[in-house]
């Protein structure tokens, strides 16, 4: 963020009040900050605190003479490197994605070169109305980086999407827009962690997967500019930077997301933990021990699930895909087999039996598996750097240069 020139577009929604600590956190990056606002974000955040935080003049108005004197609008729009709109309401959302200009923060963004990067915050109804989801996907389609918005109480009431993205992770998001991009124009998809497919009403059949490998990968791919979608099974990992995700339990519920976001992607990293089986019955209630024919043994049915990484290797327009095996045994020579079998492009494999490596380790010492028989052997590494020169030979793969 050092030497950054961020214009902060500030607009009228209760999430406002956060805004002060974002120019802090912002600033304390090295980042030059000015402040813009609607004449509604004054009603939850003064103009004089931002001033002061900032230590800039805040525009509040297109034809304010002082102002106009001091800084007008389109030089504010030429002095950006980065504008940030946070809070977006819906109604600012509606705005950038058709190009209107009634107030300073939708002039600037309308007369700005800079990058732009919007913190959406509204209702969670109109979140998902139909209308909001398309101008986002207008915004996304033009390179608008969007960052949140997360899940919880909202101010109004509701429970749900539309709560502001915290100020460290908005920050987190602009630190990537502007740097090396050699990933930009790539929609990776990527998948984490472990699935858990129930049994009844309060167990379920799961394994050890921390989802830390995916996360990795997801956050560094957003770092080298793809757009990244992130399918993750249960985890309280946060969301990395820049990083869409989508939360999921099941195998079933893996597979209908990842065939959703499937056609737009250019690479899929697979590196979740997906259950190769489920119960064939599950009740919807809690077995008790008392209600068993013996309440010494249970018996209990699975069927397959579905082989998520082999069906989108078999897609008639896959992208680049990478495939992950944790095994404990043979590692090589079983990840030659899973490779041949599944047809991915790249295989990963992960001695869970080595010390600090695999399942809820911070490191991960893993083998490179191509399918002309190449296979490329990683010292333990933090997983970090495990995702970083995943992507490097991901790129090659792309016809990049990492």
């Amino acid at each position: 963020m050092e030497q950054r020139r961020i214009v902060l577009g500030v607009t009228g929604g209760i999430a406002a009040y956060k805004t002060p600590e974002l120019v802090r956190t912002l600033r304390r990056g090295g980042a030059a900050v000015r402040c813009a606002m609607t004449p509604a974000a004054g009603e939850f955040v003064a103009p004089l605190v931002l001033q002061t935080v900032s230590g800039e003049p805040v525009r509040t108005g297109l034809f304010d003479r002082v102002e106009e004197g001091a800084i007008d609008h389109v030089a504010l729009a030429d002095w950006a490197d980065l504008l940030i709109v946070a809070p977006a309401t819906a109604n600012t959302l509606a705005k950038l994605a058709h190009g209107l200009a009634d107030d300073v923060v939708s002039t600037v963004a309308l007369a700005t070169q800079a990058p732009l990067l919007v913190a959406p915050a509204m209702n969670v109804n109109m979140w998902r109305h139909p209308a909001t989801q398309s101008n986002l996907a207008t915004l996304r389609q033009r390179g608008v980086r969007v960052v949140g918005p997360e899940t919880g109480a909202l101010a109004c009431g509701w429970e749900g999407e539309g709560r502001m993205a915290e100020p460290a992770a908005i920050a987190a998001a602009a630190a990537l827009v502007g740097g090396p991009r050699p990933l930009a124009g790539e929609v990776v998809l990527v998948t984490a962690g472990g699935t858990r497919e129930p049994v009844d009403a309060v167990r379920f059949l799961g394994n050890r997967s921390s989802g830390k490998m995916g996360f990795a990968v997801a956050g560094e791919a957003a770092r080298r500019g793809a757009e990244v979608v992130l399918v993750a099974g249960p985890s309280a990992l946060p969301t990395p930077a820049g990083v869409r995700r989508l939360d999921v339990e099941t195998a079933q519920e893996m597979r209908e997301a990842v065939l959703g976001e499937l056609p737009r992607a250019t690479i899929a990293v697979m590196a979740a933990a997906v259950a190769d089986f489920r119960a064939a019955r599950p009740e919807i209630r809690k077995i008790r021990k008392e209600d068993l024919p013996s309440e010494e043994t249970l018996t209990l049915e699975l069927v397959r699930n579905p082989d998520i990484l082999a069906e989108i290797c078999r897609h008639e327009r896959r992208p680049v895909v990478v495939g992950f095996a944790a095994e404990s045994q043979d590692l090589v020579e079983t990840a030659r087999r899973k490779l041949a079998r599944k047809g991915c492009d790249l295989l990963v494999a992960n001695d869970i039996a080595r010390e600090g490596s695999g399942f809820d380790s911070d490191t991960n010492a893993v083998v490179f598996v191509w399918p002309g028989g190449e296979v490329e052997e990683l010292p333990s590494l933090p997983k970090t750097e495990v995702a970083a020169l995943l992507l490097d030979r991901v790129a090659k793969l792309r016809g990049g240069d990492g």
